[in-house]
């Protein structure tokens, strides 16, 4: 432990207490990457620098989810242009409700399709179709939001039952069977998440659930910005208002589309649209599963999914505003593309700079962001400090039990936690030696990782998939996730020491 790695961990300590303080990073996280760049170095010049190149690796890792975020919200601004949107989610009104239902319906959906695809590549599909009609039938969009990443960030990525990458990493340190890992993982998974949503229910859906067809929008975030009367506090991130300008106060959230027109006399093209729209991302869908479950197509590359749901939002895009307008469609597309790339960037680009300092912490980033010469050993300040508390753990399995699920947190700090799985296996494999199960251990910590890097628990995960389709702060988000998942977390590993172990 050098003093470049306690900046680095002050860092991370300041950059979290930035966040629950309901303030912004970006600043602490500048600061942050020049003194562990300058101190590692010991060059004002080398810390200088790393701002610059850990803003670049952040944008280099981030640009594929800033990129879908964008495709899906032209595509669905073009369809509101229209009114297709709202002819689109009639059918679904006879299963949300109210409210209260759609928040069960929209978490199960979100699982379920997680669990086969990962949540990233689902997640336009749930913005483009399910959440309209949960926001329509009451469903506050905070709400729903949380929903989602509970249920899919959270809950199936953890577990990772059916694709099982994860248990599969683990098991490559645990030296056991990645399928046990898999069943205790999902195990410590639901519980977590049932504790989760049920706390997320009583706090932010059942006392402000609304009338149906009231609140709102109904659209996705290309339908512009709103104050949202559900956030718990004022977004503190460059949330750009209705004017482009900086608003401070204002929570990116959906306008209320004009949507009684429509209604009352949908016109054919709008109609054509709303139904095929939905039509062509069901058969994505079904494509996908043919290729996973059955040997009737090739199975499709698992990194795959996103970009395949991307490019099928682009060219729905061009369709769209070909038949909406033919004398127009090419300044329509280029004005929604670009709207949707203003949006995503607006929106989501306050995480660039905090994601590229805890990336100066990776080994696979850090000798790019200290201008290391090639072939010179990268340090890992992260995982080193992970690795110096390895050898003061008790085995005791109530002690061994929670101090995995810290390490998973830690290791879920660089926005992913699947790169430290084999590191947390091979520490559940010597804390459970003759004293606690390995896989429990594992699963443990797997799903400490996932949920804090996969993410719920930091913005500069996947987590910003879900605030920009849903037009919710990231940060508000965030904060509104802690205290459901951590208290699931902790739950779940409850019961897991006392039942598993």
């Amino acid at each position: 432990m050098s003093a470049a790695h306690w900046v680095y961990l002050l860092g991370l300590v300041v950059l979290i207490g930035t966040v629950v303080a309901k303030k912004n990073v970006i600043a602490p996280a500048l600061i942050a990457t020049f003194l562990t760049g300058w101190v590692y170095q010991g060059s004002v010049t080398t810390g200088l620098g790393a701002i610059f190149n850990a803003a670049i690796a952040g944008t280099r890792e981030l640009l594929p989810i800033f990129i879908i975020i964008a495709l899906v919200t032209a595509m669905l601004g073009a369809m509101r242009a229209l009114g297709s949107d709202a002819i689109m989610i009639r059918p679904l009104r006879g299963l949300f409700r109210n409210g209260h239902i759609s928040y069960v319906l929209l978490a199960v959906v979100t699982f379920l399709l997680s669990l086969a695809f990962w949540p990233t590549p689902v997640l336009p599909l749930i913005a483009a179709i399910l959440l309209p009609a949960a926001v329509r039938a009451g469903l506050p969009l905070l709400g729903a939001a949380l929903a989602i990443a509970i249920a899919g960030q959270g809950m199936a990525l953890s577990s990772d039952y059916i694709m099982g990458v994860a248990p599969a990493l683990s098991a490559e340190g645990a030296d056991v069977p990645a399928r046990l890992i898999a069943d205790r993982a999902t195990i410590i998974a639901l519980i977590a998440g049932a504790v989760a949503l049920a706390i997320v229910y009583l706090r932010d859906v059942r006392t402000k659930v609304r009338a149906p067809g009231d609140g709102d929008d109904i659209g996705s975030a290309a339908s512009g910005f709103a104050q949202d009367p559900d956030s718990p506090e004022p977004s503190s991130g460059p949330i750009a208002g209705p004017g482009g300008q900086a608003d401070g106060g204002a929570v990116a959230t959906l306008s209320a589309p004009a949507a009684t027109d429509v209604e009352a006399a949908p016109g054919r093209k709008a109609l054509l649209i709303a139904v095929a729209v939905p039509a062509l991302f069901a058969g994505l869908l079904v494509f996908m599963l043919l290729g996973r479950f059955t040997t009737v197509i090739p199975d499709i590359d698992e990194g795959l999914g996103a970009p395949l749901v991307g490019g099928t939002a682009a060219l729905a895009l061009v369709a769209i505003a070909l038949i909406s307008n033919r004398k127009r469609w090419l300044d329509d597309v280029g004005e929604h593309f670009t709207e949707g790339i203003g949006f995503s960037f607006r929106t989501m680009g306050m995480v660039i700079p905090v994601a590229g300092f805890v990336y100066i912490g990776l080994a696979d980033y850090s000798a790019g962001i200290l201008g290391l010469p090639e072939g010179a050993e990268a340090p890992a300040f992260l995982f080193d400090a992970v690795g110096a508390v390895q050898d003061h753990i008790p085995a005791a399995p109530a002690f061994a039990a929670f101090a995995m699920l810290i390490v998973g947190m830690l290791i879920g700090l660089d926005g992913n936690g699947w790169p430290g799985l084999p590191f947390t296996g091979s520490l559940a494999s010597t804390l459970g030696d003759g004293t606690s199960d390995v896989a429990t251990l594992a699963a443990i910590a797997q799903n400490g990782a996932s949920w804090t890097g996969g993410g719920t628990l930091v913005i500069w995960s996947s987590l910003i998939v879900v605030a920009g389709l849903t037009g919710v702060s990231v940060m508000d988000l965030a904060r509104r996730l802690f205290i459901p998942v951590v208290t699931g977390l902790v739950v779940a590993t409850g019961i897991a020491t006392v039942v598993l172990l």
